[in-house]
């Protein structure tokens, strides 16, 4: 990975504490699955064995996975910044024009997004539609089913 991964600070928290348990609890416990597994005999038709090796494998490369990650993050911190742009880490509150309905989302890394929790990813429809945009900018948002006309009611860094 060569660039740089946009990311709050609760986002590499989490990515940070999947990597803690992944190599403090999953990795000891898989080494001792397949210790188990190994003590049944032949390791050609032994299912639990070839289950533990295959769930290592998953392991191991998640670890890696999230070391690559973790070394490129560039965290940024939303209590940080200010004004009524619309930019990563802001938390935007938009106006359904058609509906009425008010949506309230953070703008997150993908590894963070969590749409039940108001989190979309910077790379979503919606947050590359309204990146750069200001508070009270009216604008036509195209998703799959069609388009979403919003005004951008405020932009908040929390």
């Amino acid at each position: 990975m060569s660039d740089a991964i946009p990311i709050t600070p609760t986002g590499y928290h989490k990515l940070k504490k999947e990597l803690d348990h992944l190599i403090k609890v999953e990795r000891a416990s898989v080494v001792e699955a397949i210790a188990e597994a190994r003590e049944h005999g032949d390791l050609k038709e032994n299912a639990e064995y070839h289950a533990a090796k295959e769930r290592q494998g998953f392991i191991e490369g998640r670890i890696q996975e999230l070391n690559g990650k973790l070394s490129n993050c560039n965290i940024i911190e939303p209590e940080k910044l200010s004004g009524d742009k619309v930019v990563f880490a802001a938390t935007v509150t938009l106006l359904n024009l058609d509906t009425d309905e008010e949506m309230r989302y953070q703008i997150v890394g993908e590894e963070e997004a969590d749409l039940d929790h108001g989190k979309i990813s910077f790379t979503s429809p919606i947050a590359r539609a309204i990146i750069g945009k200001h508070k009270g900018d009216d604008l036509v948002i195209p998703v799959p089913k069609g388009s979403l006309e919003v005004e951008i009611l405020e932009v908040e860094f929390i």
